[in-house]
């Protein structure tokens, strides 16, 4: 169980290395491979700092008295898997959500819906959804138009310069709020799994040896990069300039900090794409991407209920007895692979992130010929 809870957490890092490394990544100010070198090791500092979202998942959105370990494998299961459908689609959706959405349904399919608290869900999940991305894009859009106006009257190299060596601190502060906010949701399954197996009183937090084992596994994730998702953050969204990138990264920074010391398990990945959409509009003559931005607001409004869907079957099968956990492992083992196999025909990583969508099927088209 625990096994399955860190390769979740490991998905959770390279799926959402882009949050924090995208735009700096897109502007130069750092080189793809020390990019998430660095995220990489920000996230494992993040994940010793506070352990009150790991508290608000091991005790808030579920009736830990009504939860099985057969439940939490079924929810990791389906989180796992929307992972993977979004990382392969190269959309930046929400981990977080997938992980809760996971939980929801394994429980309201194991132990009935009186096990969600729903108001929790809504107040902890549902509102923070909502007005957090729209708090850093509005956040970004005016700090971009002040960062445009305050400089204008100086040159165009110093201005690039200055915020690309501005983006490193802010890039790393994103990282670090990530590891804080994001590495405590496995942590939070974690305690809940030791919980529902007796090991651990009601209300305990996380160990120290689960925060050490939760911050490595996203740390590892992040280094291994997550090339397609920092592809749409960096260059699908809008056309990154260092200002840009650098009040993009700033304000969700800012508002990761701000809701993981309030307890709010929010996504770092909806809270960073309204940054970098809201530092678009705050350019002049900078082009949004709408087509790709809905596609992205598409993706995280299925993933909840999405990942709940898969998260419920996997708990109807797996609560069939052995024969159901071994063929939910086995199915969720060849569906991974299978995706991870699809994703190498349109390669994607460190070389190429920063070309155009597209380019390397026609460097492929061109070895062909």
């Amino acid at each position: 169980m625990i096994v399955t809870a860190l390769a979740f957490d490991f998905t959770n890092g390279f799926h959402d290395t882009a949050n924090s490394m995208a735009t700096s990544i897109a502007t130069g100010a750092l080189a793809p491979r020390i990019a998430v070198v660095v995220a990489g090791v920000l996230n494992l500092a993040g994940a010793f700092l506070s352990t009150t979202v790991a508290r608000t998942i091991s005790g808030g959105i579920v009736d830990d008295h009504a939860v099985t370990l057969t439940m939490i494998f079924a929810g990791l299961i389906g989180a796992i898997l929307w992972n993977m459908v979004t990382w392969l689609a190269g959309l930046p959706s929400s981990s977080s959500h997938a992980l809760f959405g996971g939980l929801i349904g394994a429980v309201w399919v194991g132990a009935g819906g009186d096990a969600v608290r729903l108001g929790q869900v809504v107040e902890k999940i549902v509102i923070p959804a909502l007005v957090a991305p729209v708090l850093a894009g509005v956040s970004a859009l005016l700090a971009t138009y002040l960062a445009y106006v305050l400089t204008r009257r100086t040159p165009g190299g110093e201005v690039s310069r200055g915020f690309r060596m501005g983006q490193i601190g802010s890039a790393s502060l994103v990282a670090l709020a990530h590891g804080t906010n994001d590495a405590q949701k496995t942590m939070g399954v974690i305690t809940l799994t030791l919980i529902s197996a007796g090991l651990l009183s009601q209300g305990s937090g996380p160990p120290w040896w689960v925060t050490l084992g939760a911050g490595l596994a996203i740390s590892l994730g992040t280094y291994a990069g997550g090339w397609r998702i920092i592809r749409t953050m960096g260059r699908g969204l809008t056309d990154i300039e260092p200002p840009q990138g650098f009040t993009a990264e700033t304000t969700a920074a800012t508002v990761v900090l701000v809701s993981s010391h309030m307890g709010f398990p929010l996504s770092t990945t909806q809270v960073c794409a309204g940054g970098i959409l809201g530092s678009g509009l705050g350019r002049k003559l900078a082009q949004v991407r709408w087509g790709v931005a809905g596609r992205i607001a598409v993706s995280w409004i299925l993933t909840l209920p999405a990942a709940a869907a898969a998260g419920g079957v996997a708990a109807w099968l797996a609560g069939r007895g052995d024969i159901g956990l071994v063929l939910v492992a086995a199915a969720a083992l060849a569906a991974v692979a299978g995706m991870y196999a699809l994703s190498r025909r349109r390669p994607v990583h460190a070389g190429n992130v920063n070309a155009p969508a597209g380019a390397e099927d026609e460097r492929a088209d061109r070895t062909a010929v």
